[in-house]
């Protein structure tokens, strides 16, 4: 069973944890500004807190997302599983939840993604996401419109 709250600012630190980790594991830190990123992403999150989503698994906290619209598409933002909850189905689940509002709203849907993060290319493709957009040599935008 997966259901959802409102992310709190006791939340912060945890998805600064876990964006940073994705940074360091994807990112390629030799060609950008590291301190600088961190502090954009820090801020994000903080800004941007109420909009986050806290995922809970069988009652247990198992991530977070956000999921807003952003110059008139909606963006699936910041979607992270915590290790021992992936191969769930919960991020999938989660993804065919935004594309069904998407479809609803009839507003097309993207995201940003690692281009080395392989595993989650590959479900975003699997589940009719395109790039439409290479960023530098390390991101991808891809995207999704409506049916």
């Amino acid at each position: 069973m997966i259901n959802f709250k409102i992310a709190d600012i006791s939340d912060i630190d945890m998805i600064y944890k876990l964006s940073k980790e994705n940074i360091d594991m994807y990112e390629d830190i030799t060609k950008i500004n590291y301190e600088k990123v961190l502090d954009w992403v820090k801020r994000k999150i903080h800004d941007n807190i109420s909009s986050y989503k806290a995922i809970y698994y069988n009652g247990e906290k198992a991530g977070y997302f956000n999921f807003h619209e952003e110059n008139n598409k909606l963006e699936i933002d910041d979607l992270y599983i915590f290790e021992m909850y992936r191969d769930k189905g919960i991020g999938t689940k989660i993804i065919k939840d935004c594309i069904k509002e998407s479809n609803e709203k009839n507003i097309p849907i993207f995201l940003y993604v690692f281009s080395k993060n392989i595993k989650a290319v590959s479900l975003y493709t699997r589940l009719g996401f395109e790039i439409t957009e290479k960023i530098k040599d390390t991101r991808y935008i891809m995207e999704r419109g409506c049916i």
